[in-house]
């Protein structure tokens, strides 16, 4: 078997749209030679300069996704970057296809759940690692630029060069071959020199399942 590609993949746990993209991505490791690896950014981070243009459900929607994503960052100092797939699996499964919120309880739910103390749902409100939680975020977006959001995937490129891209965005998560022939097709235009982007309307709901 030749040697998996590594996909970096950044994202923020309170956004669906990342959660729908992760959820191919586990897919995409079934039926491709390829290897998650899992980063987090912040939409909090990302928007925290712009809160005054967002409506204000998005503006409430930012404030309150600290918590989440300074778990995570947590874990990962304290547990090594290998406990972030589960603990997303974990609170993206209450989040998004329960419906469950991210309040504390939820948080503490899934670090149980990811092998890891309760304790740490205490760094939700604190500041401790928001150092940590810049750095991370920037990684991810510096390879694409500051007009997109999560989640951002990387993947090695020809003569040592990464290819990085938005996205992409899709609803439900494709699976099967399905989820190799995007894939593929992601990697197809994200290579091509000086393509940028594809874009439409989104006509639909995140569809969970």
């Amino acid at each position: 078997m030749s040697e998996k590609t590594p996909a970096d993949f950044w994202f923020d746990p309170a956004c669906p749209w990342a959660w729908l993209t992760s959820r191919w991505m586990l897919e995409v490791e079934k039926v491709r030679p390829v290897e998650v690896r899992w980063h987090v950014m912040s939409l909090s981070v990302l928007n925290e300069n712009k809160l005054d243009e967002l409506p204000d459900w998005y503006r409430e929607f930012n404030l309150k996704a600290w918590g989440a994503v300074r778990v995570c960052v947590a874990a990962e100092q304290k547990y090594g970057s290998e406990v972030l797939g589960p603990l997303y699996t974990a609170l993206g499964t209450r989040t998004h296809n329960r419906g469950e919120g991210r309040g504390r309880d939820v948080i503490e739910a899934a670090l149980e759940e990811a092998g890891l103390p309760r304790s740490l749902a205490d760094v939700a409100e604190s500041e401790e690692y928001d150092e940590a939680v810049r750095a991370s975020h920037k990684e991810g977006i510096d390879l694409v630029g500051q007009d997109v959001g999560t989640p951002v995937i990387a993947v090695p490129g020809p003569e040592g060069e990464r290819i990085a891209f938005f996205g992409p965005v899709v609803t439900p998560a494709p699976k099967g071959e399905a989820a190799a022939k995007l894939w593929d097709g992601t990697l197809l235009v994200a290579s091509t020199p000086g393509f940028f982007e594809i874009k439409r309307t989104r006509d639909k709901d995140p569809i969970f399942d």
